[in-house]
């Protein structure tokens, strides 16, 4: 039975905490995964952008036109497009397997392990211990349990974010099953592309976690392009004899519908990959919903296993495992001087048409905690950016505590959200009041970021 210092499960952010200062430790690196390097890199964050970004050219057809600029879309490459996003990203993942096979202290395994014992792995055939352990084997696409599924027909045609990327063509019909920001991305990139897109929401909006008014104002504009059905449970799949594929649905009054598309994507968020490790065998508690439970150092019910990224976070984002993995590497090394992780003022962004960001609480949020709240609505359309560019439809919403003068939450929809709210992400985390920076510093003009400046002005303090 071989013994490491360390064992990392998992090589995305985790794979990160194995730097230069654990030369002096034999450290153990796993990782089934049929690509190395984590779901950021080979099936989410990364390559979705690298088509949301060509998606938004494609989009950008019909208001040119209301400017003025006769643009016109015309043939999709989607083989080039797929043989770029992954003819860089499939070399990475590729090279950064090949340098951790080539670490002179680090044990690369590319198998599934199971916990057998306290600190014990069956990793293969093979049984290892370890003293530090940690978590970080990230998360998978929730399939349901729906009838049709198990035909081969039907299964060939269904697929997750893990697999949609890689379609040998671009589909002319799709059906996304889900209504999150998955769903809100992919719908944009195949539709911007000319695919038939139809989405199936269980619940009445799109993005239903988000401030009210912004979910419902992206449910009403991705609407425009999109055939978006709300209040709908898919309830089977069915292979046609045209090779197709029938989703049905039925709504709250019991009215069943039939979709035929040429492929299902099915969105309906992840789960963590705690079941696969055996945790019990080991001691590591979860939540019900299977999060790995840790404190604030981000170690778990066991002393000396931690555990980072989408196996813990209710997040689910790169950029909270990254911070995560910072936290973890510090507390491996300073075992007597523990850092706690920053979760206070977590921001994420949906980069779909329109785009959003959001940071803090929600207005619904803000009146169930019972705490004395101001909120304020700037639409581009009113600031000279947004004037120019005639438009109509998006907004920034600002909630703040009129006693602290601190804004309590941010909320953006429209171009260049999850760049423009950085600002105010800053000014939450540096408990920095809204007057201070609202006049404290210039703001470019016509610069669009006017418009958040006027929502800052615009909170009744």
């Amino acid at each position: 039975m071989r013994h490491f210092d360390l064992c990392v499960i998992g090589s995305g952010s985790g794979n990160s905490i194995i730097d230069d200062q654990f030369g002096d430790q034999q450290v153990a690196l796993v990782d089934a995964g049929a690509r190395f390097g984590g779901t950021c890199l080979n099936a989410g964050c990364i390559p979705t952008k690298m088509y949301v970004h060509p998606a938004d050219l494609a989009a950008s057809v019909d208001h040119a036109r209301q400017l003025g600029v006769g643009l016109s879309l015309g043939a999709v490459d989607w083989p080039a497009m797929r043989d770029r996003v992954f003819g860089r990203i499939d070399p990475i993942s590729a090279g950064g397997e090949a340098w951790r096979r080539d670490s002179p202290n680090v044990t690369l395994y590319r198998e599934a392990a199971q916990f057998t014992g306290p600190k014990q792995l069956l990793i293969g055939d093979e049984t290892i211990t370890a003293d530090t352990i940690v978590l970080a084997a990230g998360s998978r696409p929730q399939l349901p349990q729906l009838p049709g599924l198990d035909d081969p027909g039907v299964a060939e045609r269904v697929h997750t974010s893990d697999d949609i990327m890689r379609l040998d063509a671009l589909p002319r019909s799709l059906v996304i099953i889900g209504g999150g920001f998955v769903a809100a991305e992919f719908a944009h990139v195949f539709a911007s592309f000319g695919t038939e897109v139809t989405l199936l929401q269980r619940s009445e909006v799109l993005l239903r976690n988000e401030d009210a008014d912004i979910a419902q104002a992206f449910t009403d504009q991705l609407a425009q392009r999109v055939n978006v059905r709300l209040k709908q449970s898919v309830v089977g799949l069915e292979r046609t004899e045209r090779g197709t594929v029938m989703v049905e649905s039925v709504d709250p009054d019991g009215i069943h519908y039939d979709f035929e598309t040429e492929r299902v994507l099915i969105a309906r968020g992840r789960v963590p990959n705690s079941d696969l490790l055996d945790l019990p065998a080991t001691g590591v508690a979860t939540h019900p919903d299977g999060l790995v439970v840790v404190d604030d150092h981000q170690q778990t019910s066991v002393k000396g296993i931690f555990a980072l990224g989408d196996i813990c976070s209710p997040s689910q984002l790169k950029h909270v495992a990254n911070h995560e993995a910072r936290v973890v590497q510090h507390n491996l090394l300073h075992p007597r001087r523990m850092r706690s992780a920053d979760h206070r003022f977590i921001p994420h962004a949906v980069f779909s048409d329109p785009q959003v960001a959001s940071v803090g609480l929600t207005e619904q949020q803000a009146e169930q905690s019972g705490r004395p709240f101001v909120t304020a609505t700037q639409r581009y359309g009113d600031v000279a950016y947004g004037w120019a560019m005639e438009d109509d439809a998006h907004f920034v919403k600002l909630i703040a505590d009129p006693r602290s003068k601190k804004l309590l939450g941010a909320h953006l929809l429209g171009p260049q959200a999850a760049t423009m709210i950085q600002p105010l992400i800053q000014a939450m985390s540096f408990d920095l009041d809204v007057p201070s920076m609202a006049r404290g510093q210039y703001w470019i003009h016509p610069a669009l970021t006017e418009v958040v400046e006027n929502a800052l002005l615009a909170l009744k303090l």
